[in-house]
């Protein structure tokens, strides 16, 4: 028991220590550079605050079993000759594997879950915000951060380039940290272009566009690789920003309706 609290104390601290380093960071930033300065609801912020607790403890809670079963399946289907030569690659040739394999198939999965309606209903969430900030980043239903997340994992697995081991949780845990880390620039309220290099990365304007509200909807997927959109054709970034980003999905005006309103049945056309 005492090991428990313990570690939930560290995990609090941990997440407090993180918050306060974004804070530091990204109000500054986004006070100079800002696209745009309308006020936030008071309530919006605070849930944002709350969806970044929830976002930052959903992968520990949620994710541990599925990829456990993940590993162990893996272990059984994948044929050892296939696992057996990733394994014999160099280590930067496998690093740039798990990156690839993992963010395509995040892409997928992200795409998915605004072309499926059951999927949308979750992912509706996230894009409810009407002004783009970085804690915007973890505005995310826990069912679809899973799934989404899934969608990067299993290729990873089914590979061969994440195991049970402690070196094979390692490559999924970085391709996470690194996806979130990114996350909250990209979502940042800044106004900053970076010619060439916009290409080979995502930025702000790459993602803002990801949140239009009506012109050009359902384009740049990708979270870090904006090839990925110019390779399956949903690639979109001009030179102004959107005029307007949200959705016109409804949202409940409660934390706790936001979360259960996905979960309620459907109600039948008549």
């Amino acid at each position: 028991m005492s090991e428990t609290l313990a570690g939930f104390a560290a995990t609090a601290v941990r997440l407090a220590a993180w918050l306060v380093l974004l804070t530091v960071v990204f109000v500054p930033l986004e006070r100079w550079f800002g696209a745009r300065h309308a006020p936030r609801p008071r309530r919006e912020h605070a849930h944002n605050i709350a969806y970044y607790v929830i976002s930052s403890m959903v992968p520990i809670v949620l994710l541990g079993v599925p990829t456990a079963l993940l590993a162990v399946v893996a272990r059984q289907v994948v044929p050892e000759p296939l696992t057996g030569a990733i394994a014999g690659l160099p280590l930067a040739v496998k690093v740039a594997l798990v990156f690839i394999v993992g963010e395509t198939g995040f892409y997928w999965g992200h795409r998915l879950s605004h072309e499926l309606p059951w999927l949308w209903r979750f992912h509706a969430l996230h894009h409810s915000t009407e002004h783009m900030n970085f804690l915007a980043n973890t505005r995310t239903h826990p069912v679809d951060m899973v799934i989404t997340r899934l969608f990067g994992l299993v290729p990873l697995y089914l590979l061969g380039l994440a195991g049970p081991t402690t070196a094979g949780t390692a490559a999924p845990a970085a391709l996470l940290v690194v996806g979130t880390l990114w996350g909250f620039f990209i979502h940042a309220n800044l106004r900053w272009r970076f010619g060439p290099l916009e290409w080979l990365i995502s930025t702000p304007a790459f993602h803002h566009w990801h949140h239009s509200r009506n012109d050009h909807i359902n384009r740049n997927y990708a979270s870090t690789l904006p090839v990925l959109d110019r390779l399956f054709g949903t690639y979109y970034l001009p030179r102004h920003w959107p005029a307007e980003v949200g959705t016109d999905t409804p949202q409940p005006a409660t934390l706790a309706g936001q979360l259960l309103d996905p979960l309620a049945p459907v109600p039948k056309a008549r």
